[in-house]
């Protein structure tokens, strides 16, 4: 049987290829790792960049909200209040103006109706509207909840004016409001938006039973 040897060069070709092979593989991992940490390093920065962008615009509405929060209160402080009305039991006590004041509105505050009487005159008529619904300037939002016999306050010109509430009605919304109530009485009038109705209006009728 003969030996078959292989040469010195057939030895040394095969050797190369063996560590070129052996090159190649460890590079091409090297190169995977690589692409991979650049990969990870690229969504990081991708991420945060994103974080930053959302941290920047959360801050930006934060700010905002803030401005018009405190625009708000300016406007809302800078409002020549002439007396408050109080309810107690839904925790409203908001301040209205003179009837022929430009804030005299419902957008910007509970609203004294033109042909109303201020507290102090006898037998007359304080008739209140304002909103219902959602934002500031709901003011009347939790109206709803009052029931006979619930009470009301008025501070004007250095008296409180204590109110029962006598009737509650519904009315349909055509522009005008029927106002039923007793004209030997002092009367305090509320109206607001039905809750959970855009069809028609509450109406509320309280009658004075002291003043301090």
């Amino acid at each position: 049987m003969k030996k078959h040897e292989l040469s010195s060069n057939t030895i040394a070709t095969i050797s190369s290829i063996v560590i070129l092979l052996g090159l190649f593989i460890f590079s091409s991992n090297y190169l995977n790792k690589k692409k991979i940490l650049a990969y990870d390093y690229m969504s990081e920065v991708m991420q945060t960049k994103k974080e930053i962008q959302n941290s920047e615009e959360l801050t930006a509405i934060l700010e905002k909200k803030e401005e018009n929060t405190q625009n708000h209160i300016e406007n809302k402080t800078s409002y020549e209040y002439i007396g408050y009305l109080e309810i107690p039991k839904i925790n409203l006590k908001k301040g209205f103006v003179k009837k022929n004041s430009k804030q005299n509105n419902v957008e910007k505050n509970i609203f004294i109706v033109e042909a109303s009487n201020y507290p102090d005159k006898e037998s007359g008529n304080f008739i209140i509207a304002g909103h219902s619904g959602t934002g500031y300037k709901a003011f009347f939002n939790d109206l709803y909840k009052l029931e006979l016999g619930d009470y009301a306050y008025v501070e004007y010109n250095g008296k409180k004016y204590t109110y029962k509430i006598d009737n509650i009605y519904k009315q349909k919304k055509t522009g005008t409001i029927a106002i039923y109530r007793d004209y030997d009485k002092t009367t305090l009038t509320l109206v607001t938006c039905t809750n959970n109705d855009d069809t028609t209006q509450t109406v509320y009728i309280a009658y004075l039973e002291k003043v301090e």
